[in-house]
C-alpha cells in the first residue's frame, strides 16, 4: 500500500515568505518549506498496481499552464475541533479545471469520488488543542496575505508517510501542463 495525493508544489520564492507567518499559535506543527503545496486530489492508501494505473491516467491529462496567487488566510474546524491553519488561493478557473481532471483520473481507475467541496489552500500548520482566540488572532494578522502571481506549469503525484515530525512527502512523478 502507498498513500498518495496530487498537488502543485510552491516555488521557493512563494513558499519562503510564508514561513515568516508560521508563528503565534502555541503547539502548532508548522510545515517545512518543502511540504508546502496546493492539493489537487487526496488519493489515500492504494495498492501499487492501482498507483500505476493512476499514474497512467494522470499522464493523459491535457491542461494549460496558468498563473496562480495566494490570497487570504483561514482555518479548518471550529472551536476545540480546529485542526489546521492555511493560506488561501485566489479563485482561478484553470486551477479548478485541473482539479476536476485529477478527480476524473482518480474515478477512471476506480477510486471513490471525493465528497468534500474543493477549497484550494496551502496548509501552513496542523493544530492540536489550539485556542480560538489564538487562531482567530493569527487569521486576523494574516488575512491580507497576497502573493505575487506564480506560473503553474506542472503538477505532481506525491507519496506521504508519517514521521515523528509529521507527514513527509516525496514526489513520485511530475506531469507537465501545456504552454
Amino acid at each position: 500500500m502507498i498513500r498518495l495525493f496530487t498537488a502543485i508544489a510552491l516555488p521557493p520564492e512563494i513558499g519562503g515568505p510564508l514561513q515568516s507567518r508560521q508563528s503565534g499559535i502555541e503547539g502548532a506543527h508548522w510545515r517545512p518549506l518543502e511540504a508546502l503545496h496546493v492539493t489537487l486530489r487526496f488519493i489515500g492508501d492504494v495498492q501499487e498496481t492501482d498507483a500505476a494505473d493512476l499514474d497512467e491516467a494522470l499522464s493523459e491529462i491535457e491542461a494549460p499552464a496558468f498563473d496562480l496567487e495566494l490570497k487570504g488566510a483561514g482555518h479548518f474546524g471550529e472551536g476545540v475541533e480546529m485542526h489546521a491553519v492555511w493560506a488561501g488561493v485566489e479563485d482561478q478557473p484553470l486551477l479548478r479545471r485541473l482539479q476536476k481532471a485529477n478527480e476524473s483520473a482518480a474515478r477512471h481507475v476506480g477510486l471513490k469520488p471525493e465528497t468534500r467541496g474543493y477549497l484550494p489552500h496551502v496548509t501552513l500548520a496542523y493544530l492540536k488543542r489550539a485556542t480560538v482566540p489564538e487562531v482567530g488572532a493569527w487569521v486576523q494578522r494574516h488575512n491580507l496575505l497576497h502573493s505575487p502571481p506564480f506560473r503553474v506549469d506542472r503538477f505532481g503525484l506525491y507519496s506521504s508517510w508519517q514521521t515523528k515530525e509529521g507527514s513527509a512527502y516525496r514526489l513520485e512523478r511530475e506531469y507537465p501542463l501545456q504552454g
